[in-house]
């Protein structure tokens, strides 16, 4: 596997799965086992419903948002799917915020894993 760009947008659709192409299986599974558990933790708690607002009342926050949803790659896309349909009652649920916020960190945390992956792969870093 010697082409880096589909090791970096593999990385990112799969989290874990760049670290494990290119032979780093441990690291690649501690990965993926990290960022998709924090994913189900965070739709388990409701967090495919944040945020309660627009872009028109809180332009920054919302797209700080769907920056961060955006790099749990294919997770972005379950995340979407869930988010069409939502319950009535999801604003009531305690861990309703958390929820998001566990979204968001999972999406930040597998651009890490892919800055990472680029990095090994390219020489700079073992």
């Amino acid at each position: 596997m010697n082409n880096i760009v589909f090791i970096g947008i593999l990385s990112w659709f799969f989290p874990g799965a760049g670290h494990i192409a290119i032979g780093k299986l441990r690291r690649g599974v501690i990965i993926a086992v990290a960022i998709w558990l924090m994913f189900i933790i965070a739709i388990i708690s409701g967090g495919a419903y944040y945020p309660g607002l627009t872009f028109n009342e809180g332009a920054l926050l919302y797209l700080l948002n769907i920056f961060a949803r955006a790099g749990n790659g294919l997770g972005a896309l379950i995340s979407l799917f869930l988010n069409m349909n939502p319950p009535t009652d999801v604003a009531a649920w305690g861990t309703f915020e958390y929820g998001g916020r566990f979204l968001e960190v999972a999406g930040l945390l597998n651009f890490l894993a892919i800055i990472d992956v680029i990095d090994i792969h390219s020489g700079r870093k073992e």
